[in-house]
C-alpha cells in the first residue's frame, strides 16, 4: 500500500526544485496531486513531467485562492512551499538599515501572506473531514537572525509561528488537521547554482558553503520531500505544531572540539 493512496495533495511554488520534488515524491506514494505554480510554462511542464493537475496559483493574491477554493473544495494536503528570498532579480539592500518598505512588503506578500492564505484555504476545505496535513515550508532562516536578509528570515519566523497557531487552532476545534513546519538550511537547488557555478572551482565553492555545516554538506531535495511524505502520511499522525530542521547538524552547535 502507497503511504499517501487516493489523497489529494495541493503543492505550491511545485515547478521546480524542492516543490517539484515533493510532488514527484507525493505522486509516487500514490497521490493524486495538484502542482501550483505562478509560472505557467514551467508549471505546466513539471506537472505534464510529474504525472500531476496543473493549477495557476499566485499565492499572494486571495483572488486566486479563492479560486482553487472552487476547483479544489476539498483536500487531504497543503503544502505550503511557495517563496522568495528577495534576490531573485539581482543583488539588492535586504538588510535591516537599508531595506526598502516596498522590497519587505514584496517578500512578506509572497512568503506570510500566502502561507496565511494557504493555511485558511486547507482549514476550511478540510473541515467537512475533520482530518488533514498542511505543512509548510519555513526555512533554517526563520530560526536564526539573518542581518543581509532581514525580509526573508522575518517571513520564514513568521510562518514558524503561524504554523503553531494553526496547530493549535484546529485542535480546538476538536479537528484531527495537523499543522507543522520544515526548516531546511542550505539545500541544493537552483537558486544555490547560480551562486556555485559551474566552472573548475564548482567543488571548492560548494564546500565553503557549507564549511560551517557539521555533516560537511549540502542537503537535497529529495531529502526534503521525503520529510514531507512522512508529514502528509498517517504515520506521524500524532505530531502537530512541530517544527522539523533539516540542516546538516547546524542549529545543534559546533562539531569542534573544545580542545582545538
Amino acid at each position: 500500500m502507497q503511504r499517501l493512496n487516493d489523497m489529494l495533495c495541493v503543492v505550491t511554488g511545485g515547478a521546480r526544485g524542492i516543490g517539484k520534488a515533493i510532488c514527484k515524491a507525493f505522486v509516487d506514494e500514490g497521490a493524486r496531486v495538484v502542482l501550483t505554480d505562478i509560472d505557467p510554462e514551467t508549471g505546466r511542464k513539471a506537472a505534464s513531467e510529474l504525472g500531476c493537475e496543473w493549477h495557476r496559483l499566485d499565492v499572494a493574491s486571495e483572488a486566486e485562492w479563492d479560486r482553487l477554493a472552487k476547483a479544489f473544495p476539498e483536500v487531504d494536503v497543503l503544502v505550503n512551499n511557495a517563496g522568495i528570498t528577495g534576490f531573485e532579480d539581482g543583488p539588492a539592500a535586504h538588510d535591516p538599515e537599508n531595506a526598502t518598505l516596498a522590497e519587505w512588503h514584496r517578500v512578506h506578500a509572497v512568503n506570510t501572506d500566502g502561507c496565511f492564505l494557504g493555511c485558511r484555504y486547507a482549514l476550511r476545505s478540510m473541515r467537512a473531514k475533520a482530518t488533514g496535513s498542511i505543512i509548510n515550508i519555513s526555512s533554517r532562516s526563520g530560526l536564526v537572525g539573518i542581518p543581509g536578509a532581514a525580509a526573508y528570515a522575518a517571513s520564514k519566523a513568521a510562518i514558524r509561528n503561524h504554523t503553531k497557531s494553526v496547530a493549535l487552532y484546529a485542535a480546538q476545534q476538536g479537528l484531527s488537521i495537523r499543522c507543522n513546519s520544515v526548516h531546511p538550511a542550505a539545500v541544493l537547488t537552483p537558486m544555490w547554482e547560480a551562486l556555485i557555478g559551474d566552472g573548475p572551482d564548482r567543488e571548492e565553492r560548494m564546500a565553503a558553503m557549507v564549511a560551517d555545516t557539521p555533516l560537511k554538506r549540502f542537503g537535497t531535495v529529495e531529502e526534503v520531500a521525503a520529510l514531507c511524505v512522512y508529514l502528509a502520511s498517517p504515520e506521524s499522525g500524532y505530531m502537530t505544531g512541530a517544527e522539523l530542521t533539516l540542516d546538516g547538524g547546524l542549529l545543534a552547535g559546533s562539531a569542534v572540539s573544545p580542545g582545538s
